[in-house]
């Protein structure tokens, strides 16, 4: 019988909650295979998870979207047959068989445990017995215990499960375990990174985006919505709100001090993005903000952003470089299409010269050149809200 036998990591640190976080890893292999039928079955066994069910033609597919599930450590498909002796040796012979096609020689290693004790045979002498059977069976063969080429993995449990290969998982916690938090994308590089960062730490995600029409285009809107799919193939569910930002970006431009627009225009940002984080259940918002790197990250921009909000601002790049930042998001998959030419809002009424170290009670002083609450209000009300499920 074809399974999937799952690892994971860090639950097992977990005390008498882990449960908790067990179940919620369920429920993100479900959403992983929730169109691969009926048949797939999730079995919990000691440590381990195995998935029964999946069809043969899928089975790679099924892997490759298992990798993205946090919580996940490693994956192995496996063959599972009955704990008799002869019926693991027909499996192995198989596995190894399919391993040599095309070898000339291979160098093997068998790795056996019997979690189940009332298996006769301990698990140095299923080492020694299959690497005996392997060595006649395949003059090919020769063994390396130091670094073997084919490993032969033997799992003696409620059934016996053999397999060859290990998958390495995205690792972290499973999706929902640390409550929900709120991310503000752009169209650029950062925020998908730190979005799928703080969901790798078990965060289910919100996300807000703003927009300036006509100054920013429709391209530039899918974008942001092509870059939420793919972190949703991690993150899984994520509610999308696609927030009118012109007409205060207009008034900010045309009201305040030029140098302070671009930290302005992040005090307003944050303020609206806290009120749709507050309906979604969402207690922190996340930015793809790193120390220095433009002229609205310097500390004291920073400081001055987050005394627009009450609610914590999470900042999982803050120390991070760009070469760094664009190596997740080349291993995520969001980096081509972070790249392409559609301006963000962002980038739109940049000026010449900002500051770079802004004083909070000179910024409030600033923002009270105009009044905010029927702006804000009708950025709200005109939000269009989608929800993206891409797993």
């Amino acid at each position: 019988m074809q399974v999937i036998l799952v690892r994971y990591g860090e639950i097992h640190l977990k005390g008498l909650n882990r449960p908790f976080f067990e179940h919620k890893l369920i429920e993100g292999i479900k959403s992983a295979l929730k169109d691969m039928g009926r048949e797939v079955k999730v079995r919990q066994e000691q440590g381990r998870f195995y998935i029964f069910g999946v069809p043969k033609d899928r089975q790679g597919e099924a892997i490759a979207r298992l990798t993205r599930v946090f919580g996940i450590h490693s994956l192995s498909p496996a063959v599972a047959v009955e704990k008799e002796y002869s019926a693991i040796w027909s499996a192995v012979r198989e596995l190894v068989a399919h391993q040599l096609e095309g070898k000339a020689s291979a160098t093997f290693k068998c790795f056996c445990r019997r979690s189940d004790k009332r298996f006769p045979l301990r698990s140095e002498d299923l080492n020694r017995e299959l690497g005996h059977d392997l060595l006649e069976a395949f003059p090919q063969l020769q063994v390396d215990v130091h670094n073997p080429e084919i490993k032969v993995c033997v799992e003696i449990r409620e059934q016996a499960f053999i397999y060859t290969d290990e998958i390495m998982g995205a690792d972290g916690m499973p999706t929902g375990t640390a409550g929900r938090a709120a991310l503000l994308i752009s169209g650029g590089i950062d925020s998908p990174v730190a979005g799928y960062m703080m969901a790798k730490r078990g965060l289910q995600l919100s996300a807000v985006h703003f927009y300036s029409y006509p100054y920013t285009s429709e391209r530039a809107r899918d974008k942001v919505v092509e870059l939420t799919k793919l972190i949703s193939r991690y993150a899984g569910k994520i509610t999308l709100h696609l927030v009118p930002f012109t007409e205060i970006q207009l008034t900010i431009y045309e009201t305040c001090p030029p140098k302070e627009t671009t930290v302005l225009m992040r005090r307003l940002m944050m303020r609206i993005a806290e009120q749709w984080a507050k309906l979604d259940g969402a207690l922190a918002l996340i930015t793809g903000e790193a120390l220095g790197q433009v002229a609205s990250q310097t500390i004291e921009s920073l400081c001055v952003t987050d005394d627009a909000v009450s609610m914590p601002v999470f900042r999982p790049l803050i120390g991070f470089d760009k070469e760094e930042i664009i190596t997740v998001a080349k291993k995520i998959g969001t980096f081509e299409t972070s790249i392409l030419p559609f301006e963000d809002c962002c980038t739109v009424f940049v000026p010449q010269h900002p500051v770079t170290k802004p004083d909070v009670a000179r910024l409030r002083k600033s923002e009270a050149m105009a009044d905010w609450s029927d702006m804000v209000q009708k950025a709200l009300d005109n939000t269009e809200t989608m929800q993206i499920n891409s797993r």
